[in-house]
Order: structure tokens, then C-alpha cells, then sequence
């Protein structure tokens, strides 16, 4: 989206034109499984402590805009959906 940031719907700097997919009006974001193991460097704080606490052979889904940047981690697949949704846009799934 904007670098390394993450999405805020509410920053004066956010576009919803800019250069998305999209269907139906609506921006696309594509959501996939991914083992908690593959991505525990980025659940560690700045001292390298865990920031949650989770299984590494846990499933999360990664919700990531069309460019591929990851835009968020969540724990459950139908909550990953139900958050895309409420930000107005339409998830779609990758395996």
C-alpha cells in the first residue's frame, strides 16, 4: 500500500484508487493459510519477545493486497474474510 506501513482506511494519505484489483467496485485482497513457523519474526517485538502467544505449527491467514504486501496475520480464515469485507474490500482465497 504505502511502503512498509500498515493500511489505515483512515489516513489522509490513503487512496482507495490507487491502482488496486478490484471486482464489483470493490478492492481484491487474496487471503492464504500460512504456518505461524513461517512468519515468528514478525509476531516478535522490537527485544525479540514474542508480541503473541501462539503454536508454531498453528495455521494462520495472511490477507496481502495485489502487489503481494501482507497486510495483516489473523488466526482464523472466516475472520480474515469478515475483516476484508468490512473494510470494503472482496477476499479471495489462494492456496
Amino acid at each position: 500500500m504505502n511502503g512498509n506501513k500498515p493500511y489505515d482506511p483512515n489516513s489522509e494519505t490513503f487512496s482507495p484508487d490507487r491502482g488496486f484489483a478490484s471486482y464489483d467496485g470493490r478492492k481484491l485482497v487474496y487471503i492464504r493459510p500460512i504456518l505461524a513457523s513461517d512468519v515468528m519474526d514478525d509476531l516478535q517485538d522490537e527485544y525479540g519477545d514474542m508480541s503473541v502467544q501462539i503454536d508454531a505449527d498453528a495455521t494462520l491467514y495472511s490477507v496481502h493486497d495485489e502487489d503481494g504486501e501482507r497486510l495483516a496475520l489473523v488466526g482464523d480464515r472466516d475472520l480474515a474474510f469478515a475483516a476484508a469485507r468490512q473494510h470494503e474490500m472482496t477476499p479471495v482465497s489462494v492456496h
